[in-house]
């Protein structure tokens, strides 16, 4: 049972989606980090101006890094604006990293960040290590899905007579 006051993740509204990722990756696991921002980009975020399309993380140093989002500079931010496509450090466990790094290898993986939300008045990232679709396979998905909607319509005109 929640205390009462308090919020889901899914009950806040997301600041930025990648909705191609889902489509061009099967998602394997999913992790939540949190994200080192500077200058004025947390204003730019919570006026939605961020954006997630293309973006991916990456192990450098042991430390993991996110790349491609890019973040609108601040109308007001003048000289505090950073630059927007800048890699961002994201903010996990060391055990974290290290069993990620570990799956990398070994699986042939990517990691790709899904989701861009608040928690607790902080930007976190939703990010999952997934595998890349081939084109048929996406082409097999698109067909059963086709097939899947016939047979509802189907369904529905024989319920209906």
């Amino acid at each position: 049972m929640k205390p009462k006051g308090t919020k889901d993740k899914s009950e806040e509204p997301a600041f930025a989606t990648n909705r191609k990722a889902r489509h061009h990756y099967d998602i394997l696991e999913t992790f939540e980090a949190g994200l080192e921002l500077k200058g004025t980009e947390i204003k730019a975020i919570r006026q939605r101006r961020a954006n997630l399309d293309g973006s991916f993380a990456r192990i450098d140093g042991g430390e993991l890094f996110l790349y491609n989002m890019h973040i609108s500079p601040y109308e007001q931010g003048g000289y505090h604006n950073v630059e927007p496509t800048r890699p961002r450090r994201l903010l996990m466990h060391r055990r974290q990293i290290d069993r990620i790094a570990g799956q990398l290898t070994q699986k042939r993986l990517t990691i790709v960040a899904l989701k861009l939300y608040p928690v607790h008045g902080l930007a976190k990232v939703e990010i999952a290590l997934a595998r890349g679709k081939r084109v048929f396979e996406k082409r097999d998905r698109i067909r059963s899905e086709e097939l899947n909607r016939e047979i509802r319509r189907t369904m529905r005109s024989r319920q209906q007579r």
